[in-house]
């Protein structure tokens, strides 16, 4: 369905075809006539679906519907909440990018930055402001922001923020706002506990779920590399320097890991960056801006700090290790095949690591395929250790360790003889999709079985 069909101004599809867009996504096909309508709205989609544009561009259009001239300062109109100063910047690009050719003005606010050039963009009058909820309240708290006209609210990335236990925050907000207004609320995904509470929220919403709650998306290639914890590193820097990957984003659970693996891969000779919660605004902006532009080869990131990187034809994504909760499986690999691209999305995993893989497998419905490296096989005799959840978890998650589970395994015999634990050989009798490639690094390889995987 072209954008031409959804009703939208000239101005609006002229700012889309300058993007490069003809042709609306199934999320956009579907919210952009909805919200038109002014109707409430929850979209689920999964992250790189176009979302963003899908509420933007009929937001903008609304705002113009009922546009006035207004002598002083123009009111805030619309408000946009995210969870992180990266997918707010990502937001405010977006309005600003669609709204180019209308007197519409935006701004963004967030922490991490002074706080007094962002008064100044608000004292001279902005019709839409993208916001972090706490810096939003900082305002709030100096008196820069106005919220009594806003006409259309935005939750994006609602999961996030409610997870994040920005609920508090959200309803200060919402009490500084009229009660008639148009709120939507858009999220990769939906638990039933975020739609039972928007049904609080919004008015008698419309749902539009284009694709199954927490599922991958088709187009990402995932898979498991059974390795050590103390070879991940190794076998990490020989996939991208085997490989010759030019753009990787990883994961990792933790600030101080990340600091860690990007000064490690650094002194392997591959130009690395960390991005995390502890970076300052302008660190943040420019580890992504060199990592886009290729100055940088591989970006290290945490869960939260990687909301809003918004890579189009990222190629590689890689779970250094996995997260504490199955759901952020999700949106760590939803930052590669995006718009219609191929992504690969691999995991190196440890012993320590199997229930939180099962957990992620379990959520997905289906196992990941396993691929061991020679020369990067797991030890047998090791023996799974707690996960320290730290601050990585969130409100209603799983537990990242729960009980310990002991794997019968038997010695390795030799490499390339088949050969299973008990508990694999459970599985594999359930599944066709567990047999492993076990080779080097740079894609040698031959079948082989792990254990315990």
């Amino acid at each position: 369905m072209s954008f031409e069909s959804l009703g939208l101004s000239a101005e609006l599809l002229r700012a889309v075809s300058e993007k490069g867009y003809d042709t609306a996504t199934p999320i956009q096909q579907q919210a952009i006539p909805i919200i038109l309508e002014g109707r409430d709205l929850m979209g689920g989609a999964q992250t790189g679906t176009g979302k963003t544009a899908g509420f933007t561009l009929p937001l903008l259009q609304r705002l113009m519907s009922a546009h006035k001239e207004v002598k002083g300062r123009r009111p805030i109109r619309a408000l946009v909440l995210t969870p992180t100063r990266e997918l707010a910047a990502q937001v405010a690009e977006s309005v600003a990018t669609y709204g180019k050719h209308l007197p519409l003005k935006s701004t963004v606010v967030f922490g991490g930055v002074s706080i007094n050039p962002q008064k100044d963009k608000i004292n001279r009058g902005v019709d839409v402001l993208v916001a972090t909820p706490g810096r939003l309240l900082d305002h709030v708290g100096q008196r820069s922001v106005d919220l009594s006209k806003v006409e259309i609210l935005v939750l994006d990335e609602a999961d996030r923020m409610l997870d994040m236990g920005f609920i508090r925050d959200i309803r200060k907000v919402l009490a500084l706002m009229p009660k008639q207004k148009q709120t939507l609320l858009f999220s990769a995904t939906f638990s039933s506990e975020i739609k039972k509470l928007a049904n609080g929220l919004l008015k008698s919403p419309e749902l539009i779920e284009v694709a199954r709650e927490n599922k991958a998306a088709e187009s990402v290639t995932q898979v498991v590399h059974p390795v050590d914890k103390n070879r991940k590193r190794d076998l990490l820097s020989a996939l991208i320097g085997g490989n010759d990957w030019k753009q990787v984003l990883v994961f990792t659970r933790t600030k101080h890991g990340a600091n860690r693996l990007a000064d490690q891969l650094d002194k392997d000779g591959i130009t690395t960056a960390a991005i995390h919660g502890n970076k300052s605004q302008g660190a943040r902006t420019r580890a992504l801006a060199d990592f886009k532009s290729g100055k940088v080869r591989v970006l290290v990131a945490t869960d939260i700090a990687a909301r809003g990187i918004d890579i189009t034809q990222l190629p590689h994504v890689v779970n250094y290790e996995l997260p504490n909760v199955a759901e952020d499986y999700i949106h760590r690999i939803g930052r590669t095949g995006r718009a219609g691209h191929e992504g690969e999305a691999m995991s190196l995993v440890c012993v320590d690591e199997l229930k939180l893989l099962k957990d992620i497998e379990r959520l997905l419905k289906h196992e990941i395929p396993k691929v061991m490296f020679e020369g990067y096989e797991p030890d047998p005799s090791i023996k799974p250790e707690p996960i320290n959840k730290g601050r990585g978890g969130r409100p209603g998650g799983r537990p990242s360790s729960g009980r310990r589970h002991s794997h019968k395994q038997e010695p390795q015999k030799h490499r390339g003889r088949r050969s299973q634990s008990s508990a694999y050989a459970s599985r594999s009798n359930r599944s066709s999709g567990n047999v492993k490639t076990s080779g080097n690094a740079n894609g040698n390889s031959r079948q082989s079985q792990p254990r315990g995987y």
